[in-house]
């Protein structure tokens, strides 16, 4: 992968950011994702935060190589202290990192998104606290996709400032997920329910007794999973 040939999932979060944007990709790794989109045409301007030396070193030598030092900054930051009041960022993107930590960066950084018209996250694991977050500080999901790549199931969840609640339900397997029913959502919920069975028919067997709290959860997300298959 490199910023002319994203991974299949970088591709699909590519997808939805908005012609004319200005974009700050946090935890922007090799940078890819901005300069991708800069070389495409689809971004006014960019910032690529990045925690960590190597990788914001790596996201620099990418952003000067394809010559665009002028309209993509890199910055050494923590989460959304990447992002300035001049730089007039519309979409914020976060990807491949876990939905508490996303929770935890948004929260610390809310000050920040004043203006952010889109959030376009894809976490790896933790979606369900993640869609939490979301409506419990004034987004609502306007798009969902879930895609397998190299095994693993990744969900994208695109929100934009409104209010909503959300059921239960809704933020297990995302509002707009359980509504569309893909193959893709149908293929991994078939494969999680085999999963939740399987784990319920070990906690019976367990020398330990396992805390009914525990099987009582497991037995409620059996209950939704085999509900939204029929």
């Amino acid at each position: 992968m490199n910023e002319q040939t994203l991974s299949r999932r970088l591709e699909r979060v590519a997808a939805h950011v908005p012609q004319g944007a200005r974009l700050a990709d946090i935890g922007s790794d090799h940078g890819y994702l901005p300069v991708a989109l800069m070389l495409r045409g689809v971004l006014e301007a960019a910032v690529a935060g990045e925690v960590a030396q190597t990788p914001f070193a790596s996201a620099q030598r990418n952003v000067r190589r394809n010559g665009l030092q002028d309209r993509v900054t890199v910055r050494l930051a923590d989460g959304l202290a990447a992002v300035e009041p001049q730089d007039h960022i519309s979409v914020v993107s976060i990807c491949g990192m876990g939905g508490d930590t996303m929770c935890e960066i948004l929260e610390a950084g809310k000050q920040r998104l004043g203006g952010i018209t889109r959030l376009v996250l894809q976490p790896n694991g933790g979606e369900r606290e993640l869609r939490q977050w979301l409506a419990d500080n004034g987004y609502h999901i306007v798009n969902e996709e879930l895609l397998r790549e190299n095994r693993f199931d990744y969900e994208i969840i695109v929100a934009e400032p409104g209010r909503v609640e959300y059921s239960p339900e809704q933020l297990y397997f995302g509002p707009v997920l359980m509504q569309e029913k893909s193959e893709a959502f149908l293929v991994k919920w078939r494969r999680m329910l085999r999963q939740k069975q399987q784990t319920l028919a070990n906690f019976q067997r367990a020398r330990d007794a396992v805390p009914q709290a525990k099987i009582d959860d497991f037995n409620q997300q059996v209950g939704w999973i085999t509900q939204v298959l029929a």
